[in-house]
């Protein structure tokens, strides 16, 4: 299976914890300019169309684009016959008419970033919608025949409490959604909350309280039939992201756009993430993967995932014996961080809390 990535990067406004690439556009000729520089881009990976099974259209905020513009992006990915298509979303931005280009153009699946159901929350952190706008939103798309949904929420937010959690959660069920991604906030730099927290005006979560939201989610979802799939990812009834499991099982991926990444033909692409700099030659750096970078990769990203990694195929694959070249794993194992069950080297519920100290055996 073989993915393909598309970067919006515009916002119509910057929430104060992100820091992916995005900008506000000064205006709409800024965002045609850049989709036609990204129609060229997605044109020079014509030779893996045939293979390409999952399109992802992340940002920034794709659905901030207007019908036109969403046309002109659909029409240059019209080529492709996904498996599996997603776009992001922000409730403030849809439309009924953008739901029935999204289906007429074979969007098959949506990923909304919620956040939170709770309206104080979400002006903190400086979201535009109201949470009163997802029912509708999510209602419209499945009567348009789009019900593969999947929501964004966050925990351990600032002044948020387990109540809040619950809440969050209560609300999913009563939407009838089979896939959740639930993150913590990660004090990113260069964001607001980052400034905020240099200058004494931000105090994040305590790590207790942190770690009992997490366990109080993933408890509460499992009870509910969801399967935690990955450490922060949930599906009910199989709906599992195929596009992100591409990321998680080390598969190839194309990445177009401003600041995309790629995986393809055993390089990682990077590319530039300045508007500028991106129209006049899309790719910043192109690095060829040693087998020591894949292992440490495949290690790494497929520990994210509740069943782990196939030690024997690991073994197999780089001529390598695990226990002998990463011995630290025995610690992690008497730490009851990670788990050997069969040929499977998986996290422990409290190695998902502490993911990082694990995987900085394989840095």
């Amino acid at each position: 299976m073989k993915g393909l990535y598309v970067h919006i990067p515009f916002c119509e406004y910057i929430c104060h914890y992100c820091d992916f690439v995005k900008r506000v556009p000064k205006n709409q000729d800024m965002i045609d300019t850049y989709l036609i520089r990204l129609r060229d881009e997605i044109i020079s990976y014509e030779q893996h169309y045939d293979k390409v099974e999952t399109i992802y259209i992340g940002g920034g905020t794709p659905s901030m684009l207007t019908v036109d513009q969403l046309t002109y992006l659909f029409e240059s990915l019209l080529r492709i016959k996904p498996m599996e298509y997603t776009i992001e979303l922000n409730p403030e931005s849809y439309t009924h008419e953008k739901g029935l280009l999204f289906k007429k153009y074979g969007v098959n699946r949506v990923s909304m970033g919620v956040q939170s159901f709770n309206d104080d929350i979400l002006k903190y952190l400086n979201r535009g919608h109201k949470s009163e706008d997802i029912t509708w939103i999510i209602n419209d798309l499945k009567s348009i025949g789009i019900r593969d949904i999947s929501i964004d929420l966050i925990f351990a937010i600032p002044g948020q409490t387990l109540d809040h959690i619950q809440y969050d959660l209560e609300q999913l069920l009563k939407l009838d959604i089979d896939h959740v991604s639930y993150y913590s906030l990660i004090l990113e730099d260069k964001t607001y909350f980052y400034h905020q927290y240099l200058k004494g005006n931000f105090k994040p979560m305590d790590e207790d309280m942190e770690a009992n939201m997490y366990e109080f989610t993933m408890n509460f979802l499992k009870s509910h039939g969801y399967e935690q799939y990955e450490i922060s990812n949930y599906a009910r009834n199989n709906h599992y992201s195929l596009h992100n499991s591409i990321y998680w099982t080390l598969g190839e991926y194309i990445g177009v756009g401003m600041g995309a990444h790629g995986f393809i033909d055993n390089y990682r692409t990077y590319n530039e993430r300045g508007m500028s700099q991106y129209l006049d030659h899309f790719l910043k750096e192109k690095t060829l993967q040693t087998d020591e970078t894949k292992l440490q990769d495949e290690l790494i990203f497929g520990l994210r995932m509740t069943k782990g990694i196939s030690i024997s195929q690991i073994e197999s694959k780089y001529n390598v014996t695990l226990m002998d070249k990463y011995p630290q794993i025995s610690d992690k194992i008497k730490l009851g961080l990670v788990r050997i069950e069969g040929d499977y080297l998986h996290l422990t519920k409290e190695g998902m809390m502490l993911g990082n100290q694990v995987f900085m055996l394989f840095v």
